[in-house]
């Protein structure tokens, strides 16, 4: 027969956590909260924003993503503008998944055509013209904003 011990059901105190931590991040979780909360209901203006900017040049592209990473970009009639092998154009087909999901998630087409913009001062963004989807491609690096704005130029 095997002798089986019951669990232990206390822990010893330099096991735990001190409870005067445990209280600490209790209260900051609900400043970080009230703090929130209240500059939303203030109606303060959005203050980390892209700058605004005349547009340069802008294009209607079709994307159309991979999971391998393969991408494939055609313009707004349908011409092969790039053919992207899995090795070189995850980032594209990364782009394609989020304009998958927000369109699934809004219920339209997944086949529409997207806009691709490039502004004066050389920021360059991204939106969906049937979800109001948009995003700034600055903010994912320059290796990556560089593989749109080839496109753009093409």
């Amino acid at each position: 027969m095997s002798s089986q011990t019951a669990p232990r059901l206390r822990h010893e105190a330099r096991d735990l956590v001190p409870t005067a931590m445990v209280r600490a991040m209790a209260a900051l979780v609900t400043l970080v909260l009230c703090l929130t909360a209240f500059w939303v209901w203030s109606g303060r203006p959005l203050e980390a924003t892209p700058p605004v900017s005349p547009v340069q040049s802008e294009r209607l592209v079709y994307l159309k993503g991979e999971m391998s990473g393969a991408a494939r970009v055609l313009d707004a009639n349908g011409v092969l503008i790039a053919d992207f092998g899995p090795d070189e154009g995850g980032f594209i087909a990364g782009i394609y998944r989020v304009l998958e999901r927000e369109r699934t998630n809004a219920r339209v087409p997944v086949d529409g055509p997207v806009r691709l913009v490039a502004y004066e001062n050389g920021r360059l963004a991204i939106f969906d013209p049937t979800t109001d989807w948009g995003a700034d491609l600055m903010g994912f690096g320059a290796d990556n904003a560089a593989a749109f704005a080839k496109l753009l130029r093409q």
